[in-house]
């Protein structure tokens, strides 16, 4: 009893540690923050793994159901950072027109491409404001706006940011004057592809969660039958173990084939 105690108290300490932990990437060095987050995230996933062996052993009296439920459970704490990334990934996207439009209203009202841009930072999107306020500070320190416009680019490493960017830089060589133009043209063109992806998404949440639930129906199923001893016993013998762990690494194989099969491909930096 001590021994499962320890080992549902160290899973929950890590998964806590996770949770309320800093952000990845926090060290003062990129790097060093990579490195930081990986392990806390291999922390997390031994953490939950742990924890879904204590709570299966418990609840059905067999150590060969909380084995079984430690494969999947693993998977969970990368899937959640891979939603918070996509998340995040989504709402830079859904800001990129806004900011566009911004930037193309401040051209034409005469501001200097330097002005536009650092205009973005006090009154463009939240998701975006972040990048364009260091552009403005970079900017305001070297004079340079070639370099801000290189390190601007570096840091927003997305493929709208790259085409606006590579835009700005070749109207300020040559003095383009349908700046305006192509700007509006390039709002427009994202806002269609926004309303297309959103479409393509919204069908395709009911086959993705179908699937979420052909999942788990088996495990809600095993754990629903724990309190039957004569159908419990039968998984703890060699057979059963195999038959358990067997279906757990197929069910996981087939969600993250299904993830992957259904997953829009994201568009891909050409002008890095």
């Amino acid at each position: 009893m001590i021994g499962v105690l320890v080992l549902f108290v160290t899973g929950a300490l890590l998964i806590v540690s996770w949770l309320f932990g800093p952000p990845m990437g926090a060290g003062r060095r990129r790097g060093r923050g990579q490195r930081r987050g990986s392990g806390r995230l291999v922390a997390a996933s031994v953490g939950t793994a742990t924890l879904a062996f204590v709570v299966g052993a418990v609840v059905t009296g067999t150590w060969v159901v909380g084995l079984a439920l430690m494969l999947p459970a693993a998977g969970i704490p990368s899937t959640v950072v891979r939603a918070r990334r996509l998340r995040l990934v989504e709402e830079r996207r859904e800001s990129w027109p806004d900011a566009i439009d911004h930037l193309s209203s401040a051209v034409r009202a005469g501001l200097s491409l330097p002005e536009a841009l650092a205009g973005l930072g006090d009154r463009g999107p939240s998701a975006l404001r972040a990048e364009f306020a260091q552009f403005s500070r970079d900017h305001q320190a070297t004079g340079r706006f070639d370099d801000s416009l290189d390190l601007l680019k570096e840091r927003l490493a997305d493929p709208v940011g790259d085409r606006v960017v590579e835009s700005l830089r070749l109207a300020r060589l040559v003095g383009g004057s349908d700046l305006g133009r192509v700007l509006r043209t390039l709002s427009s063109f994202l806002r269609d592809d926004l309303r297309t992806r959103g479409e393509l998404e919204s069908r395709q949440s009911w086959t993705v969660n179908g699937a979420r639930l052909a999942v788990a129906a088996p495990w809600l199923v095993i754990l629903s039958m724990s309190g039957r001893p004569e159908v419990i016993d039968r998984y703890t013998t060699a057979t059963g173990a195999v038959i358990l762990v067997g279906g757990a690494l197929v069910c996981l194989a087939a969600y993250r084939l299904m993830l992957r099969v259904g997953r829009l491909p994201l568009e891909r930096r050409v002008l890095a």
